[in-house]
Order: structure tokens, then sequence, then C-alpha cells
């Protein structure tokens, strides 16, 4: 099948405690935590392609222009939606929205690059 404009995922949870800005240490407050936030993007880019990729092969995540903008409770449910909107050899170019049950609460530009599994982590581990 391979890899297309116009592929989609999803990711969702419960925001609980452990997923506030406070807990994380990204801030003071109990509520959901950008980098939570980050996370479930990524997720929903990566739910987005898995079906398409190559055995042996996974992406990696080598940016994030992430706007969080708006606050979440803790109790309430959150969910991001991605859609694949370029395809470069290897790159590939994510636009996610993030939602919570009010509303739209953030959004971002993603890009993951396809990588051998193996390979990568092999070099990776060269490093200890």
């Amino acid at each position: 099948m391979g890899i297309t404009v116009g592929l989609t995922g999803e990711a969702s949870s419960l925001v609980e405690r452990e997923d506030t800005a406070l807990e994380v240490g990204s801030g003071s407050l109990l509520v959901y935590a950008t980098p939570c936030m980050a996370a479930m993007m990524e997720g929903a880019a990566c739910a987005a392609i898995e079906e398409a990729l190559e055995e042996g092969t996974t992406t990696v995540g080598t940016g994030l222009n992430l706007r969080h903008t708006a606050a979440t409770p803790v109790g309430l449910e959150v969910r991001a939606e991605a859609e694949v909107t370029k395809v470069e050899g290897k790159v590939i170019t994510f636009s996610i929205k993030a939602y919570d049950e009010k509303g739209e609460i953030g959004s971002a530009e993603h890009t993951r690059v396809v990588v051998n599994s193996q390979r990568f982590l092999e070099k990776t581990y060269q490093k200890l």
C-alpha cells in the first residue's frame, strides 16, 4: 500500500492527575500538560501510518511545531487526529488537531522519518 497523503490516525485518553503540568514538571497547575498532548499527537501520527509501513521499519519523530491553545481539566477525555499532508521520500509530514470534550485544544505540524528499526537501534546503542 505505502504511505500516502490523506492517511489518518487517532489517539485518545482520559486526563488523569499524572497527565497534568504539575505532575510532569511543565508547569504548576492541575491541567493537561503540553508534553502529554505532544505524545498523544505523535501517537495519532504513528497510528495513521502503522498499517502502511514495510516490515522491519518504523518511524521516528524529527519535528513538532505545536500550539496548545486551551486548558483541559483532569477527568475529561482528550483525542488527537492526524493526517498525512506530505510524503517526500522517507520524510512524512502530518497536520494534527487535538480536542477535549468541549472543543479544540491544540494543533501541530509534525514530521517523522521512516527508518530500519534494527539499524536505528544498533546505531543508537553504539553511543554506550
